[in-house]
């Protein structure tokens, strides 16, 4: 019912694709359609209902909150596809019931209702990654730029503002929805893409709606709200000894006060433990190694050469001293992956589109059957789920226009908001962006790896030499990274969502105006949770902050060397990075070549890239996640298939929900009552004696 492969939004850490049948290799006695075949398929108006934007809407809220305190804290981000449809299926399930006992039911709930709320919730809480509040847009602010490693000009800084945020995203957010939405019929139907992601997502709904499915369903509910309960709860509780800086159960030093001061330490996250559970092993282990490799090894080393490498009269935090080495590395490292895994998912997005117009033109002949809406040899399945999806069309003009319109108030309102960002830079985004966006979206389909990150850090580099530092380079450079990071992503979310909607029945138009609605509440409710974030924790993205946004400051450095070049960084960091780039581009080069057999034992250097700048706290909490799902995998590894992904996901909402009461609590001016610190032996005797 469940599967514990999910898609990452952290710059691709994307674990192997979950396996997933053909449908047309079933036959009719194991057709998923057979089973609906008495329920008839409401049209795609009906498909929109009331109550699905309703439920959407309060859970892109709750989700949105869950995203962002994620972002914000180390930037990993499991797919929430699981969690969307259970949570959509339980409230609208839920609803009926009551409604039915009235009398007042008039509609039905069906596998399409659920799909539209699935996909709007996580087009919703989408914008939350797209939108850069933990990444290209928060490294704009004052806050980051002070970290760097010389003073930002006034031209390079813009801080967060909900006017012009709300803007920036309306005017970027839509684009990657009509650049593909005429390139439905070739991925879905003619090149018959996986997208396993969607595909794994549309079993799900269709387990749902199923007499044993349903009843699965409520098991897991009723496992998530207990473990949310309980995880809100402990939130709630630790909440209590946090009335000072490094205070309370997350500043706990379980392994000692020196391996705390290394980062080395289990801080209490149900958050991470649960992410822990959702997330493959080898990520979580290649987590653990990069932070023992970076904070148990190399910067103990490094800090020796103090006054020899760096000037010991440095701050902590200055990225000419020691964090800089932390900052450059881990950015070596991540522009070495994503380089190695842009060549090679393009290689294969080649390789893939030009097998298959290849067979295409072989297949055509006088036995071809293609006129007729569907291949020659296809399931019952298949031919059902193609004629519906082929049903309601969505014409090409509108696609064509609703893209060029966008495009141009997009062109005359980005100057406005940044005026660094120039008129023509714009122009030329948006002309490369399609081409881009389908090779990402088709890329997706097969590899279910989205690169929109690493596009991302193209157009840095790019639009930022092109402004240079007189014209701001470095804004200009995030601002581009944002405009074209939300095409791209946009674009392949879209296709998975169109996947789903295939194999769940749901019309296309249905699915597209779910994902224009939860894009739209995206773009207001992310802002405003972020908003909420900036004004409640005074200290957000400083590197000691319960909310470092560690991505922040390394999307701000890469714009700074686009447009610098390498002169700010501290002696023999260079030649680090370069080992780092390209020790990154050949541990993925092994892993490809060894096969997944063996692939599976070695590192990612993606993950091991994330602990360099903020430490290992948080991959001792996922490892936790991974070592409570293996032992139960071996009591009772039925029941850990079933509930897993119910138990994570309880774990990651009710601690991510307790950020909402928690930030209001703030912003009012109350204070936790008691400071629970922890202080050696020497330390304490010397407190006592001044305490007298």
């Amino acid at each position: 019912m469940t599967s514990r492969t999910a898609r990452y939004k952290d710059d691709d850490l994307a674990g192997e694709p979950p396996s997933t049948a053909d449908n047309a290799a079933l036959d009719d006695t194991t057709s998923v359609e057979k089973l609906f075949e008495a329920k008839p398929v409401p049209p795609w108006t009906k498909q929109l209902t009331v109550r699905a934007i309703f439920v959407s809407a309060v859970l892109a809220f709750a989700f949105t909150f869950i995203v962002m305190k994620l972002n914000l804290t180390t930037g990993i981000i499991p797919s929430l596809n699981v969690s969307a449809g259970l949570l959509g299926f339980f409230f609208v399930k839920t609803w009926s019931k009551v409604l039915a006992q009235t009398g007042l039911l008039r509609t039905p709930f069906t596998r399409q209702e659920n799909t539209v709320i699935q996909t709007c919730v996580v087009a919703a809480s989408g914008i939350a990654f797209s939108g850069g509040f933990g990444s290209y847009l928060f490294g704009m602010s004052s806050i980051i730029a002070n970290q760097s490693p010389e003073a930002a000009a006034a031209a390079d800084i813009k801080n967060p503002s909900l006017g012009w945020m709300i803007a920036f995203l309306f005017v970027v957010s839509f684009l990657g929805l009509f650049s593909v939405l005429p390139l439905r019929k070739i991925m879905i139907v003619d090149f018959r893409l996986t997208y396993p992601s969607g595909t794994a997502t549309a079993n799900l709904i269709n387990g749902f709606h199923t007499p044993e499915g349903a009843e699965l369903a409520k098991k897991q509910v009723s496992k998530l709200g207990r473990f949310f309960s309980m995880s809100f709860l402990w939130s709630f509780f630790q909440w209590f000894f946090t009335a000072g800086d490094d205070c309370g159960f997350s500043s706990f030093p379980t392994f000692g006060l020196q391996a705390y001061k290394n980062k080395f330490y289990f801080d209490f996250s149900a958050t991470y433990v649960g992410v822990g559970m959702i997330c493959p092993y080898i990520i979580n282990v290649s987590l653990l190694i990069g932070g023992i490799l970076s904070w148990g090894v190399m910067w103990p080393l490094i800090a020796n050469k103090k006054g020899d490498w760096y000037d010991a009269k440095l701050k902590s935090s200055s990225l000419e001293g020691l964090q800089g080495y932390k900052v450059f590395i881990a950015i070596a490292m991540i522009l070495g992956d994503g380089l190695y895994n842009f060549v090679k998912v393009l290689a294969r997005t080649l390789s893939g589109l030009y097998k298959q117009c290849y067979k295409k033109d072989s297949d055509v002949g006088p036995t071809d059957d293609s006129s007729h809406g569907h291949p020659p040899s296809i399931s019952y399945d298949d031919k059902r789920r193609t004629e519906l999806f082929l049903k309601d069309q969505i014409p090409t003009w509108f696609s064509i226009a609703g893209y060029v319109i966008i495009a141009a108030i997009s062109t005359i309102t980005l100057p406005f908001i940044f005026h660094q960002l120039k008129w023509y830079y714009i122009i030329v985004i948006y002309i490369i962006a399609p081409a881009l966006a389908f090779c990402n979206a088709f890329g997706c389909g097969l590899t279910d790896w989205s690169l929109a990150s690493t596009y991302g850090k193209l157009a840095i580099f790019c639009i930022g030499a092109w402004a240079g530092s007189d014209g701001g380079g470095v804004l200009a450079g995030l601002a581009a990274c944002g405009v074209m990071m939300n095409i791209v992503s946009t674009a392949s979310d879209l296709m998975q969502d169109f996947k789903t909607g295939y194999m769940t029945l749901a019309s296309p138009r249905s699915m597209f105006v779910s994902q224009v609605v939860g894009t739209a509440m995206g773009c207001i409710i992310s802002p405003c949770v972020f908003w909420l974030f900036y004004k409640a924790f005074g200290n957000l993205g400083s590197p000691d902050s319960q909310y470092p946004a560690p991505y922040a400051l390394v999307y701000r450095n890469m714009a700074i060397l686009g447009v610098d070049g390498f002169s700010a960084l501290p002696r023999y960091c260079l030649t680090l990075c370069c080992a780092f780039f390209v020790g990154a581009i050949v541990i993925n080069l092994i892993r490809d070549m060894v096969g997944n057999k063996y692939a599976r034992f070695i590192p990612i250097p993606m993950a091991m890239a994330i602990p360099f700048y903020i430490g290992s706290y948080f991959a001792i909490d996922m490892c936790l996640g991974s070592l409570i799902l293996f032992i139960w995998e071996k009591v009772n590894k039925e029941n850990a298939e079933a509930f897993g992904s119910a138990v994570a996901s309880g774990l990651i909402c009710g601690d991510g929900i307790w950020t909402l009461p928690s930030s209001i609590i703030a912003l009012a001016g109350v204070k936790p009552p008691i400071c629970m610190k922890f202080l050696s032996r020497a330390t304490n005797a010397k407190v006592d004696a001044f305490l007298g």
